[in-house]
């Protein structure tokens, strides 16, 4: 919600500066997201007229131009293609400085010299408009300090309201809080009902109550859309961020901004019939104001007429509808859209506007009937014409109701851990307008029709809390005691899984548990998401089934800002399955990337690999008590060569590698990216640790050099091993894979060492010759494999 202080202040103008007011709102639950200046910093710019132009005579697209500057008369060159005698604009004389430091000198520009210079809006930082010079009122003397003559020097203030305080996207719910804050009362606009001054109405039929309760209809004729809205309604529409189009779209701004009501208005000539409320028929075509064709859905709540669709209640108007230059009679909407109704129609269609923001965090039912008196009275004003009776349909059923609720003073005490006195929590509920009456356990209330957000005990503490301040509430040390939980030995606390991780050198990164369907595709096309039915974006309309696509945003962020090694990680939960049979189980993923070590000198600069993340995975489930072996990955999105599925007692739990070259690519990542990620179940499951005793009897070591088909792995060949000689092999290592000279292409030769040990006696080199040979028989035997 943006809007002009001094906008603010004739609503309510409280003994505080700018800086103040913005923290007031700020504390109140109201976040100042953005003070913006309305114009950069320039000095010695004043209102000047054009009395003569003439051709540059060395430069076709130039003008020689005379301006008055209420004084003096200057010769002044300007490319402007709007430049023109009689125009009054921004002069900037010779010594003026404007915001990017530049002097205006005295120059000459193609043989002709200049005094001065004639500025956009955009070279004095008022707007982007850099299409012409500016073009100001006929009202305004030249001469006039530019900053003085359009109030340069005040500010705009941007408000992020949070989803509950749709009651604030107004001027007038701004200054209704800032009038609560601060004990004053609002001078608010009168508005007094338009008698009519002609009996033409157009009719109006409601068959969607539910979603549209309230709905007023006003035909006024005879408008002159030529006309030019008031330089303060102008002033007050741009400070606001909206542009001034027609006396008729300028006023229907000004009451949105204004009172928080959105109106619409259709070309009176345009319409058929009768104005029909309702919802949407499959397959009905609609042209937008904006130019883009839909096709609606039956979801939709419609306005129509006799041949069809007109607009998309309370988000955009139809374009052949519309009003045009060619307009004299207007029919003006006024109508009250439940919430409902219009919650995520903009969002299916890609639309969002001023309009249905309000309307999808909810308007003040009651607002109506003023907003259209407001509305006509304005844009008879500025337009003139003869409005006819207001059109009322209306279904006091489907209304929101006020609400009856009770703030116990015991329950306020409890929750703020401070008493507050009766007649001050009495004096703030009261100017909330809340009709407070006091009552043996407290204070019962009734709502506003415009505090649709309050609906329990707990929104009034919340409301007596943030009027009174929270910053006058005492800060207190909570004494509680604390009891002990049992400490399982059958599990591990899943924090000590993140903080193993943290030791492993990651960085924890908590991501969105929505992403894009183009991200889920990218790292897990074979599965099928679940869609949100009303997404914030298009961009968190799935939910994730993996990790890895988070991870890899965070990633591709932080390798934009120039980061040289990224170890993160992030433990959540995912969602596989559809609404009936969900799966919402917990995982843990690393993302690895860039340097092994900081840059130093005791070593050559050398990137992570493969090995560095297997490493950390067999770190993590040794730490867990738990074996880990890893087999062949087939998944499409890593590399077929540095990828592996990991099994933890056999059961396959998840997958580490390299994302694939192609993915890479997509993801415009320069250097190779390693991941991981495992369901935590298994991890988490502890193992009883056993002790044995330790030998004194000394090891014996044998180390063979076995060829082996390419096809057969190591893990393979150990397995066996073990399998064959028992519990006197303490230790396999293999140190070295040799594929070349001296093999065939289709063999490799593994070099193991084969560590024995008898915690019960001395081996001998008998004892341990007899085991090697069963080992290799065994092998021979299983997988073809031979000494070398």
């Amino acid at each position: 919600m943006k809007f002009s202080e001094k906008w603010l202040r004739t609503w309510v103008d409280p003994k505080i500066g700018t800086d103040e007011l913005c923290d007031q709102l700020t504390s109140a639950g109201l976040e100042a997201d953005a003070v913006e200046p309305l114009a950069d910093e320039f000095t010695g710019v004043v209102i000047g007229e054009i009395l003569e132009l003439h051709a540059h005579p060395n430069a076709d697209r130039l003008s020689v131009c005379t301006v008055f500057d209420g004084s003096e008369k200057f010769s002044v060159v300007c490319g402007a293609p709007n430049a023109r005698v009689g125009l009054k604009t921004a002069f900037a004389r010779v010594g003026s400085e404007l915001s990017d430091g530049l002097e205006i000198k005295r120059t000459k520009l193609r043989g002709v010299q200049s005094y001065g210079m004639l500025c956009s809006a955009k070279e004095l930082g008022i707007s982007d408009d850099h299409d012409g010079i500016m073009e100001l009122s006929n009202t305004l003397s030249p001469g006039l300090e530019l900053r003085e003559a359009l109030d340069l020097d005040e500010v705009s203030i941007d408000l992020d309201l949070t989803p509950n305080r749709g009651d604030c996207f107004s001027v007038r719910g701004v200054a209704r809080e800032v009038a609560v804050l601060n004990r004053m009362s609002m001078n608010e606009p009168v508005i007094s009902e338009v008698p009519a001054s002609t009996e033409t109405i157009f009719p109006v039929e409601v068959h969607a109550p539910s979603a549209c309760p309230k709905y007023l209809g006003r035909v006024i004729e005879g408008v002159d859309i030529s006309q030019v809205a008031p330089a303060w309604m102008v002033e007050r529409l741009e400070r606001s961020g909206l542009r001034s189009i027609d006396p008729v779209v300028d006023v229907t701004n000004y009451i949105l901004l204004e009172l928080g009501q959105p109106l619409h208005a259709f070309d009176l000539a345009s319409l058929e019939d009768r104005i029909v409320v309702r919802m949407a028929e499959a397959g009905e075509q609609l042209t937008l104001l904006d130019g883009n064709s839909i096709e609606l859905d039956e979801e939709s709540l419609v306005i129509a007429h006799g041949t069809g669709p007109l607009a998309i209640a309370g988000v955009m108007g139809g374009v052949k509808s519309g009003v045009t230059e060619t307009t004299t009679d207007v029919f003006l909407e006024c109508a009250f859209f439940s919430p409902v109704a219009i919650m995520g129609t903009g969002r299916r269609y890609g639309i969002q506007t001023d309009a249905s923001q309000r309307y999808e965090r909810g308007v003040d039912s009651e607002l109506q009937g003023a907003a259209m008196e407001r509305a006509t009275a304005l844009l008879i004003e500025i337009a003139g014409g003869n409005p006819g009776p207001v059109i009322e349909v209306v279904d006091e059923t489907s209304l929101p109701q006020a609400k009856e609720l009770t703030l116990r003073s015991a329950r306020l005490e409890h929750l703020l851990g401070e008493r507050i006195e009766g007649e001050e929590v009495f004096g703030i509920l009261d100017r909330l307008e809340l009709r407070p009456k006091e009552v043996p356990e407290g204070w019962e209330i009734t709502t506003p029709s415009h505090r649709f957000d309050i609906s329990i005990e707990e929104d009034l503490v919340e409301e007596v809390c943030r009027i009174h301040g929270y910053d006058a509430i005492p800060t207190r040390t909570t004494l509680t005691a604390i009891p002990l939980k049992p400490s399982r030995r059958d599990r591990i606390n899943p924090a000590d899984l993140r903080n193993l991780m943290v030791h492993l050198g990651y960085n924890e990164v908590i991501t969105y548990s929505f992403i894009s369907p183009e991200r889920h595709d990218l790292f897990s096309p074979d599965i099928q998401p679940l869609v949100i039915e009303n997404p914030m974006s298009k961009e968190q309309s799935v939910m994730r089934t993996s990790l890895i696509p988070g991870l890899i945003d965070a990633l591709v962020s932080n390798v934009a800002r120039q980061s040289t090694s990224i170890r993160m990680f992030e433990y959540g939960q995912c969602f596989n399955g559809d609404v009936d049979h969900l799966e919402q189980g917990f995982r843990i993923a690393a993302a690895l990337w860039g340097l092994k070590d900081p840059e130093n000198w005791t070593q050559q600069a050398k990137n992570v690999d493969f090995f560095d993340i297997k490493g950390d995975i067999e770190r993590l489930a040794e730490a867990c008590g738990r074996r880990v072996r890893f087999g062949a990955s087939a998944r499409s999105e890593f590399h077929p060569g540095q990828s592996a599925d990991i099994y933890v007692d056999d059961n396959d739990v998840g997958t580490v590698g390299r994302l694939s070259p192609q993915l890479q690519r997509k993801l415009n990542v320069a250097g190779d990216v390693f991941v991981f990620e495992c369901d935590v179940e298994p991890l988490l499951l502890k193992r009883q640790r056993r002790h044995n005793e330790v030998s004194r009897y000394p090891s014996i070591r044998r180390d063979l050099a076995l060829v082996v088909n390419q096809a057969v792995s190591s893990e393979s060949v150990e397995k066996l091993i073990r399998e064959t000689v028992g519990e006197l092999l303490v230790e396999f290592r293999l140190f070295d894979v040799y594929k070349g000279k001296g093999i065939d292409s289709i063999d490799k030769s593994l070099a193991v060492g084969l560590i024995f040990q008898d915690p019960a006696k001395t081996l001998t080199d008998s004892d341990v010759g007899a085991l090697v040979e069963k080992a290799v028989v065994a092998l021979e035997q299983e997988v073809g494999a031979r000494l070398r």
